[in-house]
């Protein structure tokens, strides 16, 4: 072997960075100026930097009433979603890991075909059906139509990990006297959690993020948060209510990563939380 490195793999190191700053720069760069937007109260053309920064406008952002309302229809929406997806779609992933039944690869193959196909078209299609169930603008219909984006999530991520749950570990129990109840609380259940729960935390954020069902079916009574910012881009209402608004959505990822930073840890996939 050649003690130095070969010109080839230079190069291909520097086309890597050179993607990797650009990929940075195209995520990073548009979090940046919504985030200066935010507490900018003057910034004009041809100005590279605002030329005011301040609080104002996330006065004037909090001190209105539909905002609040948004946030706080948001967070009950994304609550219950996640329940009723954990309480359905959980025994559903044990049954696809640990039973075989008929027709139980087409079964759960299905719960991929709704990503496989424009959302949009199938958001249009369920509309015209929860139209004539009269689930249209309400609260109901904006949760059954969120549920719907969770299936696969909650089905593909649990089913893998009931899959990788230490069979001889349950075997053992089982050996032992343990009841089925007791060996699924006490055995499966813990090497499973890291993984569940990585599942419940991208199944809550992607629901708060949730756009399209929510503006198509809940429009115009139901108005989650990105609706409604949305809803102030669209009606070109000022900039910053927009801006803070974005700042606002963030939070919830932010707390969730913090969260899964602890409860899920480097390896834990691996290792489950009783390891």
């Amino acid at each position: 072997m050649s003690a130095g490195r070969s010109g080839t793999d230079l190069r291909f190191d520097w086309i890597g960075m050179l993607f990797a700053c650009l990929l940075t720069l195209f995520i990073a760069l548009p979090l940046i100026v919504v985030g200066t937007w935010a507490f900018t109260e003057v910034w004009r053309y041809p100005s590279v930097i605002p030329q005011q920064f301040g609080l104002r406008f996330w006065g004037q952002t909090l001190a209105r009433p539909d905002v609040w309302d948004a946030l706080f229809l948001s967070l009950r929406l994304t609550t219950t979603v996640t329940i009723l997806s954990a309480v359905i779609c959980l025994p559903a992933a044990y049954a696809f890991a640990r039973m075989r039944f008929p027709g139980r690869n087409i079964l759960f193959l299905s719960f991929l075909a709704s990503h496989a196909f424009p959302k949009f078209g199938l958001l249009v299609a369920i509309a015209g059906i929860f139209l004539q169930l009269g689930l249209i603008s309400t609260f109901w219909g904006v949760v059954l139509i969120q549920l719907v984006g969770t299936l696969m999530l909650m089905i593909w991520i649990p089913v893998a990990a009931f899959q990788n749950v230490d069979r001889r570990m349950e075997e053992a129990a089982r050996d032992a006297g343990a009841t089925p109840l007791r060996v699924l609380w006490s055995i499966t259940l813990p090497q499973a959690g890291p993984t569940i729960a990585a599942a419940l935390l991208l199944t809550f954020v992607g629901t708060f993020y949730e756009t399209e069902g929510a503006w198509l079916i809940g429009a115009p009574q139901v108005r989650t948060m990105p609706v409604l910012m949305i809803s102030f881009i669209n009606n070109q209402i000022v900039v910053q209510y927009g801006a803070v608004l974005s700042v606002m959505l963030w939070v919830p990822s932010f707390i969730a990563l913090m969260f899964a930073r602890r409860v899920i840890g480097t390896g834990a996939f691996a290792r489950g939380f009783g390891a």
